[in-house]
């Protein structure tokens, strides 16, 4: 699916024949489909919700040794976590579980069945970019010529989160039904394993969304509007 453009006449001038012609002074481009702005709303939501909730659980037993002796791997604070205790914590995760199960595989779906999957994945030609693209953003570099929607970086940042969300999801099933989900756990090191991926995909996780909101407030306002509304303007300078 390629990406919708419009000129916006915000005024008007005169032509070398002295005729009255109106100027476009910037461009509105439709970036985001319905779909894709719903997906990510739900999946924000659902996401805020289960890490503050499977902190709750975590702290119910924080640790990845053996049950005993036990030694903390940290002490959480209970105010930055969700559900008050552990059952009320499993019910916030599971339920917002099935939300984030859901949004994931509309998302999916859609990029797939749309073919807008081309302009977010990740593939082989996209790896000269990525460095370019680093030293633009972190080493005050010249910014690289872009011809796609999404730049080399971005593109990686958005294939890996999806990749880390379906391993969410497969950890989270190999912990929750064990015995179901065996053949997960058994793939995963067992259980104790399972329980560490889990959570080292969670902070992989946070640590994608600080990046992402770090990325929308240096590139400004109209990239957050255009997530509400599906619209981006670009000023064009004439």
């Amino acid at each position: 699916m390629s990406t919708t453009a419009v000129d916006i006449v915000l005024n008007s001038g005169k032509d070398e024949s002295g005729n009255d012609i109106a100027l476009p002074v910037a461009t509105a481009v439709y970036e985001h489909p319905l779909a894709v702005r719903i997906c990510h709303w739900l999946n924000a939501v659902s996401l805020f919700v289960m890490v503050g909730s499977g902190l709750q659980i975590f702290r119910a037993f924080p640790s990845f040794g053996a049950k005993i002796p036990q030694h903390d791997l940290m002490d959480w604070p209970k105010s930055l976590a969700i559900g008050g205790w552990l059952g009320g914590a499993l019910q916030w995760h599971l339920t917002f579980m099935w939300i984030y199960i859901g949004t994931g595989v509309v998302y999916l779906g859609y990029q797939i069945f749309s073919g807008n999957y081309r302009q977010v994945l990740f593939v082989k030609r996209d790896l000269p970019g990525v460095w370019p693209m680093i030293r633009h953003y972190f080493l005050f570099g010249p910014k690289p010529p872009q011809q796609e929607a999404y730049n080399p970086l971005q593109k990686h940042a958005y294939t890996t989160v999806i990749c880390l969300g379906v391993l969410s999801v497969l950890t989270g099933l190999a912990i929750w039904k064990p015995i179901q989900f065996n053949w997960l756990v058994w793939l995963m090191g067992g259980f104790t394993l399972a329980r560490v991926w889990h959570f080292a995909v969670m902070w992989a996780m946070i640590g994608f969304v600080f990046g992402h909101l770090v990325m929308v407030a240096l590139h400004g306002w109209r990239n957050f509007v255009s997530m509400l509304t599906g619209w981006k303007k670009d000023a064009v300078r004439l």
